[in-house]
């Protein structure tokens, strides 16, 4: 099932880029890449995660998790895996998520440069309402850290206008980024609201996004109960 001679190692982005299917060195379960993240080790002998899938050099696989990462330290998995002498930094979980992170802000600030975002409650709140819009619209998204009471009425109103989602059948809500990267990726201050419009850069956006979420919970069932909110 798997391409390479070896299941623990790929044999490099340029020589797998047809395996579509790896093992995750700690699970032991075979799954999408997708599902995965790739890690290679740096020409300092650092491990280093390859969330594009392109940096050169063999590649070591685990679920999309920062438990397992956590795990595969514990283990001392990477050495196992890469069979030499490696140096894992103790951090790399935390590190893993933080470019997760950073790369779900990169896509949502080329989104907004490509038009597809629109910030600020009344902005969003206008959009919701059934309208010219609102067919549109393919995601809700909310700062963490925002405040309780706007999030839910604008989760009340998109719940409400349920049966337009036959128009916008992948329309998420999600809450993966605080207020100051919200700003970040906008280039504006106190963003805690805002609502992403169908698009080519929407979808680099929500599938990092999911990305993210999955790696924060490790619980792929519970991933797949609320896949419409993230």
């Amino acid at each position: 099932m798997l391409a390479s001679a070896d299941p623990e190692l790929d044999n490099g982005p340029r020589t797998e880029k047809s395996a579509a299917l790896r093992l995750c060195a700690v699970s032991r379960q075979v799954k999408p890449v997708g599902e995965l993240i790739r890690f290679v080790v740096s020409p300092q002998g650092e491990v280093v995660p390859d969330l594009k899938r392109k940096l050169p050099g063999r590649g070591l696989w685990l679920s999309t998790s920062r438990q397992v990462v956590a795990e595969a330290i514990r283990r001392h998995q990477f050495a196992r895996g890469f069979k030499r002498d490696v140096r894992v930094a103790p951090t790399l979980a935390a590190d893993t998520e933080h470019l997760i992170a950073r790369s779900v802000v990169e896509a949502l600030a080329v989104a907004a440069k490509a038009g597809q975002v629109i910030s600020g409650f009344a902005k969003v709140e206008a959009l919701l309402r059934p309208g010219p819009g609102h067919s549109r619209l393919a995601a809700l998204i909310h700062a963490s850290d925002g405040a309780p009471d706007g999030i839910r009425k604008l989760d009340a109103l998109a719940r409400q206008n349920e049966g337009n989602k036959r128009e916008t059948p992948e329309f998420h809500i999600i809450a993966a980024l605080t207020s100051a990267e919200l700003d970040l990726a906008l280039s504006r201050a106190n963003v805690i609201h805002a609502a992403l419009l169908a698009g080519p850069a929407s979808k680099t956006f929500l599938s990092r996004s999911l990305t993210l979420v999955r790696y924060r919970l490790a619980d792929s069932d519970k991933i797949a109960g609320t896949a419409a909110e993230f």
